[in-house]
């Protein structure tokens, strides 16, 4: 028999084994030739510094929206936009909750898409959000028989990706703000869907009336393929609208309402959506005080418009605050997305870096990545958002990278 100190060291070696085999084994870092066009938060800074146009925080708003920073963009785009806080009395917030209830946006706009074979929703090309929210559609929509997905972000005519729907993911060639990983992320998930993503932008340079006839006729086309195609058209600003547009007397919605004879859904997220100081947020969405994306209903259920003079949109979009986790968006964790700490501590290279998630399979010299994130020292914490599959994480500093294998469970 065994001694009882004998029984404990074989207890605890059983224990030790167990660990060993059980650990993860560390992680094959090797170096790799790699190179970027999104900027490190430095050097957007520095460009600003330099610039002179007017449009200069515009411009730095897509630099920091192209990499994820969505809290920087926000900030830029307050810089460009200008803003003043502005707060509706006790008496008119309670005078507006009585006549409007809130309700969940996602189920609300599910609902109505299903009456309808177009819906348009836009963006503002600085809100990440925005991109993220039209993604979380997706999955429904298509339950409800929509088979198309147009893009004006995606890259047309000399700048088509031919590839795209072939290829199942995004590249950076394939449209301009479809570089941000949220954007990327619309597009991954619409094809993995089953969709079919098309661009539907003007192709030769023109402006203003033109530009949304032109806009339109190409979305007519899918239509004329395929007359009882269902269709979602997700656009930028303005296009969104229908009736008299101030300087285009009709908008892209409008135009196509025209020559389909088809009323569309159409969707505003732009106008109650943060700021950068959420101080100088619409004080009709400090009103409210949601906590989750909403639409307003009436007495009689109808939505709340978007309006501004002869022009409106069918349903507005209040959206909340962001709350950050290790400053990222809290909304970047959902939808299956994990948070996925990434250990700086065996990356050898200079600070400071930028991570990059590829999906495994994926060309990362081509491909948009899932996320990016920046780290400016070797203290910093690094939180990526990641859904469960096999990626490859590359780490660049802008002079030397390398790259490593992560699985997410």
């Amino acid at each position: 028999m065994y001694s009882k100190i004998g029984v404990k060291l074989l207890f605890i070696t059983v224990l030790l084994v167990n660990f060993w085999s059980c650990s993860e084994a560390p992680k094959t870092i090797e170096k790799i030739e790699f190179s970027t066009d999104y900027k490190f938060n430095s050097q957007i800074q520095e460009q600003i510094e330099k610039d002179t146009v007017a449009w200069k925080y515009q411009i730095s708003a897509a630099n920091y929206a192209a990499k994820g920073d969505y809290k920087n963009a926000l900030l830029q785009w307050d810089l460009a936009m200008g803003g003043r806080e502005q707060n509706y009395t006790t008496s008119e917030i309670d005078s507006l909750k009585a006549l409007y209830k809130t309700v969940n946006a996602k189920d609300f706009i599910v609902s109505e898409a299903a009456k309808n074979q177009l819906v348009i929703i836009n963006e503002a090309h600085h809100n990440s959000a925005h991109r993220m929210f039209t993604k979380s559609l997706l999955k429904e929509l298509y339950d409800l028989g929509y088979r198309y997905v147009a893009l004006e972000a995606l890259g047309n005519g000399k700048y088509l990706d031919p590839e795209l729907n072939t290829r199942k993911y995004p590249a950076q060639e394939t449209g301009n703000y479809i570089k941000d990983p949220q954007f990327g992320a619309l597009v991954r998930t619409a094809l993995a869907l089953g969709f079919t993503v098309l661009p539907y932008e003007e192709t030769t340079n023109v402006n203003g009336k033109q530009r949304e006839i032109s806009q339109a006729k190409n979305i007519q086309k899918i239509l004329e393929k395929d007359s009882k195609a269902k269709i979602l058209i997700h656009c930028g600003f303005d296009h969104v609208l229908e009736g008299k547009h101030r300087s285009w007397e009709k908008a892209m919605a409008e135009r196509l309402k025209e020559y389909t004879g088809i009323d569309p859904l159409t969707i505003h997220q732009v106008k109650y959506s943060e700021r950068g100081n959420s101080k100088n947020n619409h004080p009709m969405l400090k009103a409210f005080d949601i906590k989750t994306s909403a639409v307003l209903l009436d007495k009689n259920d109808t939505p709340f418009k978007y309006t501004r003079r002869e022009a409106w949109s069918d349903i507005a979009v209040f959206h909340p605050n962001t709350t950050y986790i290790d400053n990222r968006p809290n909304w970047l964790f959902t939808n299956e997305n994990q948070q996925v700490n990434i250990d700086l501590e065996p990356i050898k290279i200079d600070f400071p870096i930028m991570i990059l998630a590829y999906k495994k399979g994926e060309n990362i010299k081509t491909a948009v990545p899932v996320d990016i994130a920046e780290a400016a020292t070797k203290d910093s914490v690094c939180v990526i958002g990641l859904q469960k599959g096999n990626y490859e994480i590359v780490v660049t500093n802008g002079k030397e990278s390398v790259k490593f294998d992560e699985v997410v469970k």
